[in-house]
């Protein structure tokens, strides 16, 4: 599926749409800043696959801080059978900051 870019997600976002993110950003990362996603960080990933199960064909939006490990992610759940996973081009770095 094709990566999305900022301006797509944050034309979504406030528009309320329900959005399945997920930031694989670690821990401290997240605590200072995010986009309001479901934080599993990449090296986590793969034991916590089993929490995203109920949305396996649904479209999961990945980021990161500048979109390398989302695309990591992306690539991991993609060999695992998810199939509309989607990287948010330039990562939460490339979103303004009062998104």
């Amino acid at each position: 599926m094709m990566d999305i870019y900022p301006d797509e997600l944050i034309e979504r976002m406030a528009k309320k749409e329900p959005l399945n993110i997920i930031d694989v950003r670690e821990d401290w990362e997240y605590e200072e800043r995010n986009l309001g996603g479901k934080l599993i960080p990449l090296s986590t990933l793969p034991h916590r696959l089993d929490e995203l199960e109920s949305i396996k064909d649904h479209e999961i939006i990945i980021h990161c801080r500048s979109g390398a490990r989302s695309n990591n992610a992306k690539q991991f759940l993609s060999s695992k059978g998810f199939s509309r996973v989607r990287n948010l081009i330039g990562g939460i770095e490339a979103i303004p900051e009062n998104q």
